[in-house]
């Protein structure tokens, strides 16, 4: 009987596959989980093992041509002994997609080799940056110890080991990009039931095959020399993609990889090499006639790629600018009473174990000033056809990491009083500072304050944080002339602070009294708590 055998999922969101190599023939007799083929996707290599018995009748693609996910790979003609039926074939696809899973190598010691797979690290996440290994190959490790930092597109996580053992390999270097979903690091460790061992010799061989694959083609890639490939380039589709994007002939590049294989880093290359004679010409003959007027290239000049929070800053405020019409307002505010509160209060609560700065000051007053002005607390829907108010004021601030510009929110700010909005701050400034926010506590805020001053500004236009409809930049405080009530020039403790609002949502004349009303509470600090239920 001929049956198609039809290509099942390899990976999640992979569609395509390039045919790498035909392990076998037309004609050819094959067994039950014989290696038939190796395919590459954007990710890995992947073998695929035969589902039956019988002989090959058929290939329907050539080697270097692009197999559909859910199509038929190759037919076969296969002996009807009753179980062929249809319905057997979802279940011999999951030994398919066994290279996705952990895949544990028994030993002659009694322990197993074990991929980590990089589990889901945030909504939305498919990769991230390997900061800093924690641990070293060869080196014990015990349950739930941290193996590694990585940065993703919002926050910097730590991924702890889920047994103890021994890291027998690191797949990526510091600074390398990791996918989720996809091994991170290897360990040995020892088995209690032999049949654990058993179950994972079927996915070693594609496992092992995978990752000899990854390091040669790697260290193929690190080396110096190239040669042009013959015939038909290869190349996964997400390669042959850049190359189209980028207009290059993918049949002339160099590839670096095994068998002339071309990777991303040789497009880019090539494009690089093509262009460099031109820029070498202009830059030639623009030498000829303003010699003096532009400095000579230096190999001191360094590139880096824009990754992780960076990443997320630049989207993020590229689309706030471009969708929302952005206008400001700039107001001084008096402090000197609050500072003098603030200084009478510091110490006993320092002995607390409370830190008491002026922001949670400025945070309290600001809920108290939202409570009159809730638009100012709320967001609009994606086409600006609807708003939602929010009851709670979860009030972000703006924290210059080590890793970028991270905006925390203290959640429920209308429910906490000031000492509470301390200690949230305190901890939450810290754990930002360090890259470590959870993604909880970078989610659902409804309005920003970014503390310029610490570091001396005085004005600023701030990008509204999308989908928020306020943002306000405090500058520093500064000790200058005023006149009193009557009339004498005295000093002052003054700070600037500068609104910008989404100007389909909020007019300039409810900015303005919303911030004389937070002004108020913060330059008569007894109205402010007296306003506090």
């Amino acid at each position: 009987m001929k049956q198609d055998f039809i290509l099942p999922d390899i990976g999640e969101g992979i569609v395509e596959c390039e045919i790498v190599e035909w392990l076998v023939a037309e004609g050819d007799t094959i067994r039950e989980d014989q290696p038939v083929c190796d395919v590459m996707t954007d990710k890995a290599l992947v073998q695929i093992p035969a589902v039956y018995n019988g002989v090959v009748s058929k290939l329907y693609y050539a080697k270097g041509e692009i197999a559909k996910v859910h199509a038929p790979l190759f037919a076969m003609e296969i002996a009807d002994d009753g179980n062929t039926a249809a319905h057997a074939e979802p279940a011999k696809a999951t030994q398919v997609a066994a290279p996705a899973q952990p895949a544990a190598a028994p030993q002659a010691n009694g322990t197993i080799s074990e991929d980590f797979i990089l589990p889901d690290i945030g909504e939305g996440i498919v990769e991230c940056e390997i900061v800093e290994w924690l641990v070293a190959e060869g080196e014990t490790i015990s349950e739930d110890q941290p193996v590694c930092d990585v940065m993703t597109d919002k926050a910097l996580v730590q991924i702890p080991a889920k047994h103890s053992g021994v890291v027998s390999k690191l797949y990526y270097a510091k600074g390398e990009i990791a996918k989720v979903h996809a091994p991170l690091f290897a360990i040995s460790r020892a088995v209690d039931a032999p049949s654990d061992s058993s179950n994972a010799v079927t996915a070693a061989p594609a496992a092992t095959t995978s990752s000899a694959v990854t390091a040669q083609a790697k260290s193929n890639h690190a080396a110096v020399s190239r040669q042009a490939p013959q015939g038909k380039a290869l190349a996964s589709p997400a390669v042959r993609r850049l190359a189209r994007e980028l207009g290059v002939d993918i049949h002339m590049v160099p590839g670096s990889g095994d068998k002339g294989r071309v990777f991303k880093d040789d497009v880019r290359a090539f494009t690089a090499s093509e262009a460099k004679p031109t820029t070498q010409a202009t830059a030639s003959s623009v030498s000829n006639t303003t010699a003096s007027a532009a400095p000579a290239a230096s190999a001191s000049h360094r590139v880096e790629a824009i990754r992780g929070v960076k990443a997320a800053m630049a989207r993020q405020m590229t689309e706030s600018v471009s969708t929302i019409p952005h206008f400001t307002y700039c107001e001084e505010i008096d402090l000197t009473e609050l500072i003098a509160l603030r200084s009478q209060l510091k110490d006993h609560y320092a002995k607390q174990g409370v830190k008491l700065t002026m922001m949670p000051f400025f945070m309290k007053a600001l809920s108290l000033a939202i409570n009159e002005f809730p638009v100012m607390n709320s967001q609009p829907n994606a086409d600006c056809t609807e708003l939602t108010y929010f009851s709670a004021h979860n009030i972000g601030i703006a924290v210059d990491s080590k890793v970028g510009l991270l905006v925390p929110n203290i959640k429920g700010c209308e429910q906490k009083s000031i000492v509470e909005i301390a200690n949230a701050l305190t901890k939450l400034t810290e754990a930002a500072r360090e890259g470590r926010v959870s993604p909880a506590d970078l989610k659902g805020g409804t309005i920003t304050i970014s503390n310029i001053g610490a570091i001396g500004g005085t004005v600023a236009t701030p990008i509204i944080n999308k989908p928020e409809v306020a943002i306000v930049a405090l500058g520093k405080v500064q000790s200058l002339p005023r006149f009193d009530a009557k009339g004498q020039v005295v000093a002052r403790q003054i700070m600037q602070v500068s609104w910008s609002g989404d100007h389909r949502i909020i007019d300039g004349g409810t900015i303005a009294r919303f911030t004389n009303l937070w002004k108020q509470y913060l330059e008569q600090p007894s109205s402010m708590l007296v306003a506090m239920r």
